[in-house]
């Protein structure tokens, strides 16, 4: 039998991070010690009173169910306090919905609001699910450029007119992946100002919210702003900021209209988070935030050693401000492509090149801070005795 993958399948890209856990995989089994600096996974263990919840929840037969629906209303009260203290964002229960993940959530958006030829707006560089999901919805992408010259924030003014009025969604990301940037108050509300104007639902990704190394500079939240509500969503995770990747649980939160036709879908893809996946998310977001802190305090001594060291070796580099990334502009005469080959072949380092996520992150890699202090030193030394 002959097996024939529909159109949609035929266009997707392949799944970066996919790729490169493959050839890290390779060079494993060529015997190489691999320092992977590669995909955005914590290596950091989930806090031990997260687990022990987690532990005590499973025990509970209640929690062996189907969970459907938006998610239990004592996680999405959880998510209504947390966003109170930490944006003093007021939200009511109905307008926060459970996930199995953010990715799952940013993926099937376009199946309530997308129909065939509707554009949807992303960023690029950026993470490869917003054209995915659009792919699987047979929209029609297009890219905005995210250069250095502009903060790596988008351009809204050179949009063409025609683009805008098939547009339907339009995503940001801040703290962002791949190049680490946030957002400013101004953005944000110039942001909310062109969704009105053109009719456009914004799709705000903060999975990096707390990821942030200066007190008096944390990252605002898109819905911080007044009419943010009226025009746009805003989606989080607890993978990155308590270390749950493998968990599945975040949510997404704001205007109530988009929120419903989010669990709309959901209803008919899939049952719900489970039950105790949820109680332990209420734990991590209810209870003392210490074990973040440490994390960020880990996190930035981390960055603080990258960047001074390939500073060193005559990198350029950003002193990022958020996130777990660094974004460096690569040697001259090379490909981001062509560095990421010579980093593993001659170094057992793995990196994302940036043209992975988007042709605008040409000229760049990027390192994920998910190895210690020790290995970030090891790579640096290796790095050094590259000939480029």
């Amino acid at each position: 039998m002959k097996i024939c993958y529909n159109e949609k399948l035929k266009k997707l890209p392949p799944y970066l991070f996919i790729e490169i856990d493959k050839k890290k995989k390779e060079a494993i089994e060529r015997g190489a010690d691999i320092i992977s600096l590669g995909v955005g996974d914590p290596d950091l263990s989930t806090p031990g009173h997260i687990v022990e919840s987690m532990q005590r929840s499973v025990a509970n037969s209640v929690n062996h169910q189907y969970p459907f629906g938006a998610g239990m209303l004592s996680f999405r009260e959880a998510v209504v306090q947390w966003y109170k203290k930490r944006f003093n964002v007021g939200l009511n229960t109905d307008e926060v919905c459970a996930l199995i993940g953010s990715k799952e959530g940013i993926g099937h958006i376009h199946l309530g609001f997308i129909d065939p030829g509707d554009v949807v707006l992303i960023p690029e560089p950026g993470y490869p699910v917003y054209n995915t999901g659009t792919i699987f919805t047979n929209g029609v992408p297009y890219f905005m450029p995210l250069v250095e010259k502009n903060s790596f924030l988008p351009d809204l003014n050179i949009i063409p007119v025609d683009i805008l009025k098939k547009a339907k969604l339009l995503f940001v990301n801040y703290p962002n992946n791949p190049t680490a940037a946030v957002a400013t108050k101004e953005f944000y509300i110039q942001l909310i100002e062109f969704s009105k104007k053109n009719n456009i639902i914004i799709v705000s990704d903060a999975a990096y919210s707390e990821i942030y190394y200066d007190e008096n500079e944390k990252p605002l939240s898109f819905l911080e702003f007044p009419g943010a509500k009226e025009v746009g969503v805003e989606f989080n995770s607890l993978s990155k900021t308590y270390n749950m990747t493998g968990w599945r649980i975040g949510w997404v939160c704001g205007n109530r209209d988009i929120i419903s036709g989010i669990v709309k879908v959901k209803d008919n893809y899939d049952s719900g988070v489970f039950q105790a996946v949820q109680e332990a998310a209420i734990t991590a977001l209810t209870s003392s935030q210490q074990c973040v802190e440490d994390m960020r305090k880990i996190y930035k001594e981390r960055r603080n050693v990258l960047v001074e060291g390939l500073k060193k070796l005559g990198w350029k580099v950003n002193l990022p401000k958020a996130s777990f990334y660094v974004w460096a502009r690569i040697p001259n005469g090379y490909t981001s492509s062509q560095v990421v080959s010579k980093l593993l072949d001659e170094a057992s380092i793995v990196c994302t090149p940036g043209n992975g996520m988007g042709k605008s992150g040409e000229g760049y890699v990027r390192f994920a801070l998910t190895v210690n202090v020790l290995r970030i030193k090891e790579a640096l030394r290796r790095m050094g005795e590259i000939k480029w």
